[in-house]
């Protein structure tokens, strides 16, 4: 079942989630959940869902990077961003007890910011601690791009959007970013919209 998808401007998305226990992870109310936003997430399709996108206050998220999306990027730009398949799983209760000083900055988008996208600083690495589906306990380090979407979806259970975060100056529709910026490096992006001439 595919649930809908909510937009910024959605009280939900602006509030920290709360938390789930053991006996809640557990529940087959729960357990339907999970399966519900992953096949919404693979619908839109999207790599991450947090669930407050799907209107529930809950820190549950659901990440999956498949090959397939990474079709229509170049191999220099894989490597860039340090991007390989990640198979899906879920995260409950997440959080991250460490992050790489060094930021790196790429195009972002969101499933509840439809149809925009901008460069958004992000630590290129990061460790995080959850639950999974199981209610067992996992530590995961991240880098490159996994490391990115752990943190754009840890951001949604925390209330915060990327928007918050990105270089406001970047700001633009998916359309123009593939007319324009796509085979771009976002360090010239970013100068030529920062500093323009």
């Amino acid at each position: 079942m595919r649930l809908q998808i909510v937009q910024a401007g959605e009280e939900v998305l602006r509030g920290r989630a709360r938390e789930l226990s053991r006996e809640e992870i557990l529940s087959a109310n729960t357990q339907d959940l999970i399966e519900h936003m992953r096949d919404t997430m693979r619908a839109a399709p999207g790599v991450g869902l947090a669930a407050p996108q799907v209107g529930i206050a809950l820190q549950i998220a659901v990440i999956e990077d498949r090959e397939e999306y990474h079709r229509k990027l170049a191999a220099a730009q894989l490597t860039e961003r340090q991007r390989k398949p990640i198979p899906f799983h879920v995260l409950i209760n997440p959080r991250i007890v460490a992050r790489d000083e060094s930021s790196v900055e790429f195009f972002e988008g969101c499933l509840s910011v439809t149809g925009f996208a901008a460069i958004v600083p992000r630590a290129r690495a990061v460790t995080v601690e959850y639950l999974d589906e199981h209610a067992e306990a996992k530590v995961v380090e991240a880098v490159g791009w996994y490391a990115r979407i752990l943190q754009h979806e840890i951001d949604h259970l925390n209330g915060a959007l990327y928007m918050d975060r990105m270089r406001s100056r970047t700001l633009t529709t998916i359309e123009n970013l593939e007319r324009y910026w796509k085979d771009l490096p976002a360090s010239d992006v970013l100068s030529k919209l920062e500093n323009p001439r």
